[in-house]
């Protein structure tokens, strides 16, 4: 099985530290916890990408940020996907920007153009930070957390390694500038 490769908008360190330990002070029994250095907001996954395929993407993505400048974005929420008494994910919602749906298109464009197939669920901004509920009793959501804020730094092309802690690698990086 080769790589699975995908495009994210990297999250600060200072702020996957607060993600973390927001997550373990809730104390849920969920069997995997993300690690700190995986946390990220997914833009588009790829999957399995061969070089050619994979640098018309890198160059599609590096040209549409070249319109985009830093904005900021407020984590507000937790809020899980899967079944309503045993989740299998749990996440961080990030608060709807329009800057960030569009950040997200124009990734996800360049990458169809690139000749990737990407979901087509509807784009819902958040940060993974558990998988997989194993507490014996239903699942109660915590309190939200106080909001979090931070800039769009960078989008990062991450490599997937399933074998590893942390899994994700930083293949490419992208900045958002002015």
């Amino acid at each position: 099985m080769g790589h699975h490769y995908f495009f994210a908008l990297a999250l600060p360190e200072k702020i996957k530290e607060q993600l973390h330990q927001a997550f373990l002070d809730r104390n849920l029994p969920f069997a995997r916890a993300v690690h700190e250095q995986d946390l990220h907001l997914t833009l588009a996954f790829l999957g399995e990408a061969e070089g050619g395929k994979l640098k018309k993407a890198r160059d599609g993505v590096t040209k549409a940020l070249d319109t985009f400048s830093p904005f900021a974005l407020t984590i507000d929420s937790f809020g899980t996907f899967g079944k309503e008494e045993q989740p299998r994910i749990f996440w961080a919602g990030v608060k709807l920007e329009p800057k960030l749906n569009q950040l997200q298109q124009a990734v996800s464009t360049a990458c169809r153009e690139a000749g990737f197939q990407l979901e087509s669920r509807p784009f819902r901004p958040h940060i993974t930070l558990a998988r997989k509920w194993q507490g014996e009793k239903a699942y109660l959501p915590p309190v939200s957390p106080t909001a979090i804020h931070f800039f769009t730094e960078k989008v990062v092309l991450y490599k997937t390694h399933l074998d590893r802690s942390p899994k994700y690698e930083e293949h490419d990086i992208f900045l958002v500038t002015e």
